[in-house]
């Protein structure tokens, strides 16, 4: 099954979006793009469900001993001074009970094993005292003990039919669990959108060649891998695109009949040298976001066919930023999420910026800073341009300013977003 994408996903009747109309877009706009394909539960961590995962039966399938003891039948049982009973079976887990039970006696029971029939409570063998009593076995079970105590119910998990995982769900390792306790093998997974990235301009030199005067090294692509596979997106260097106008067309042409998505760094403003902004007119629909943010406020969003055209910033701060605010999420959507809103969390700023412009959100590099009293704060680099990448290997993550606020001042509070958020962590 071939899936296609409106031939409007981006449109819009503004020059300059606002980053809350920029995300209203994409949500509204973008769909799966990719099929769905069988893969192994123990292969389907953190990749994207397809299909709902439905319960089979019960979990756990019968009654059962959440403890290593003896299970007995609460009637049989005087909860005020104790009792006293023979144990007359044996039930071990994976295997049903070993001998014929006595009405009114006890079993020795081991932890995960079926409940005997009729037997209802257990309890903990270190609470107990056994003794032989001419060649039987007696327990000893104390008083206090509640009906159903120490019992794990059938369908006490799960219950049969429930929806035990959800279509769209980014599968986490304790997921893979909870399908295979239902006995699932495989699992329908959306195939991982292929996203093939381009650098462009005369200046970007691959790490590893020489640099002649005026190059710099291209430090964009190697983190726009990391972060694509991060948001569970294959990806597909395409090399640097040279300042050549056709040769700028041909190769977006053909990576747009291969690839589901494709990213360029750089050339996304209207600047002479900036051809792809003019390639994309030719080849298909193209929606020059002016968002009103900061970093990374010229952007492209576009489409060759159903091939989506994600053009980003050069610097790489801003390329940085503006993927885990819209290529991220994105990503997730294609390739078959729910689109992802990080949360923001309300600390208090070590911080003071005494001016900021109005009518554009920034985002700063910000680092968490514990106070005495145990809490934690949000400090702020000093130095925050969009070429700077040191701020962005010591940030914890980044400190969203809203369009109307005019400075901040130490103590007031921010919105934190931390870059776990993203899936991007130290350790």
């Amino acid at each position: 099954m071939t899936r296609k994408l409106r031939d409007d996903c981006f449109l819009h009747d503004s020059e300059r979006l606002t980053h809350a109309e920029a995300i209203a877009i994409l949500r509204e706009g973008l769909v799966t793009v990719v099929d769905a394909e069988p893969v192994p539960v123990d292969e389907a961590p953190m990749r994207i469900l397809a299909e709902d995962v439905i319960a089979p039966q019960n979990i756990p399938a019968h009654d059962n001993a959440a403890v290593d003891g003896y299970a007995f039948a609460f009637p049989d049982y005087d909860a005020t001074g104790g009792s006293t009973l023979k144990v007359s079976a044996r039930a071990a887990a994976g295997h049903s009970v070993s001998d014929r039970i006595e009405p009114g006696t006890a079993a020795r029971i081991f932890t995960g094993a079926a409940m005997p029939e009729g037997m209802d409570s257990v309890v903990m063998q270190e609470d107990t005292e056994a003794q032989t009593r001419d060649g039987d076995i007696w327990v000893t079970i104390p008083g206090g003990l509640q009906q159903g105590a120490n019992c794990r119910l059938s369908g006490e998990d799960v219950e049969q039919g429930a929806v035990m995982l959800a279509t769209g769900c980014r599968l986490r390792p304790q997921d893979a669990a909870c399908a295979a306790s239902a006995g699932k093998a495989t699992l329908s997974c959306f195939k991982r959108p292929r996203v093939g990235v381009f650098s462009t301009g005369d200046e970007i030199v691959r790490p590893g060649e020489t640099l002649a005067p005026g190059q710099v090294y291209d430090a964009n692509a190697p983190m726009l891998r990391g972060l694509i596979e991060a948001a569970g997106a294959d990806c597909i260097d395409l090399g640097v695109l040279p300042d050549a106008p056709h040769a700028v067309q041909a190769s977006l042409k053909d990576a747009a009949s291969i690839y589901n998505v494709v990213i360029t760094s750089g050339g996304a403003s209207r600047g002479e040298e900036d051809h792809v902004v003019d390639a994309l007119d030719a080849l298909g629909s193209l929606n020059m976001w002016q968002i009103a943010i900061k970093p990374g406020r010229p952007m492209a969003f576009g489409q060759i066919g159903d091939c989506v055209h994600l053009g980003l910033p050069g610097n790489p701060v801003a390329v940085f930023v503006c993927f885990l605010l819209y290529v991220r999420p994105a990503l997730v959507r294609l390739g078959g999420g729910a689109w992802p809103e990080p949360a923001r969390y309300p600390l208090k700023a070590a911080f003071s910026v005494l001016k900021k412009k109005t009518g554009r959100r920034e985002f700063w590099r910000g680092f968490l800073t514990q106070n005495n009293d145990g809490t934690l704060s949000a400090g702020k680099f000093d130095r925050d341009g969009s070429g700077l990448i040191s701020g962005l290997c010591e940030a914890d993550g980044l400190i969203e300013v809203g369009e109307d606020i005019t400075q901040v001042k130490e103590g007031d509070q921010v919105a934190f977003i931390p870059f776990t958020e993203f899936g991007i962590r130290r350790a």
